[in-house]
């Protein structure tokens, strides 16, 4: 296999940029970033910003999804099968990865985020700063677990969910997909419906917003 020199982000938000902070640290020497909003001559760290890819990806390139909105993001994750692109998995050299635990393609790790022994997380998620999935959870495709959350042991998250900063699911429990968990609410009940939930304990609002 070729050894990973080169990185490209997909987008230029302020998640782009901390996808951008763990690769540098895990040692990509060579970043581009994507986003058809770019405006000319914008770069990060002297790395360029480009509206598109206007060059052949190199073999030793992998290609990362930076959108922090969920939505945004399987469009990303999408685009790059349709070229044929690999999509990367980057975890944080900081970040603790539990024995047995699995992490799906095009997911990112960030700084002292916490993945449990037998948790399993799947395509195109964020686990944020300081997160934890703990042991022998199991959370799903395009998921945002913001900075603090906690998943704890032998939680089920659906797809497309995204748990607020510091919010927290009491262990054991269901969350269906579309679930937004507000920051710093704590869900102490199964989550089964669609939709926004805040507090604590968390209760539903209404449809996701």
């Amino acid at each position: 296999m070729t050894p990973i020199i080169g990185m490209l982000i997909l987008g230029f938000g302020g998640h782009a940029r901390s996808v951008a902070d763990v690769a540098l640290a895990s040692g990509i020497t060579q970043l581009c970033f994507i986003d058809a909003n770019a405006k000319p001559g914008e770069s990060f760290c002297s790395f360029p910003v480009k509206v598109s890819v206007d060059f052949e990806l190199p073999e030793d390139w992998s290609v990362v999804p930076a959108a922090g909105d969920n939505k945004k993001r399987i469009e990303q994750c999408e685009w790059v099968i349709q070229q044929g692109w690999h999509l990367a998995t980057l975890i944080a050299p900081s970040a603790t990865i539990g024995v047995g635990s699995q992490i799906g393609e095009g997911t990112f790790i960030a700084h002292h985020a916490h993945i449990g022994p037998m948790a399993s997380v799947g395509r195109g998620c964020i686990i944020n700063t300081g997160a934890m999935v703990e042991h022998e959870c199991v959370v799903g495709d395009y998921n945002h677990i913001s900075v603090g959350a906690v998943v704890a042991g032998r939680s089920r998250i659906g797809d497309r969910c995204f748990l607020g900063a510091g919010s927290t699911v009491i262990d054991g429990l269901r969350v269906t997909d579309d679930v937004m968990l507000g920051a710093g609410a704590c869900a102490n009940r199964n989550l089964e419906k669609a939709g926004t939930y805040v507090g604590v304990p968390a209760k539903f609002l209404g449809p996701k917003h």
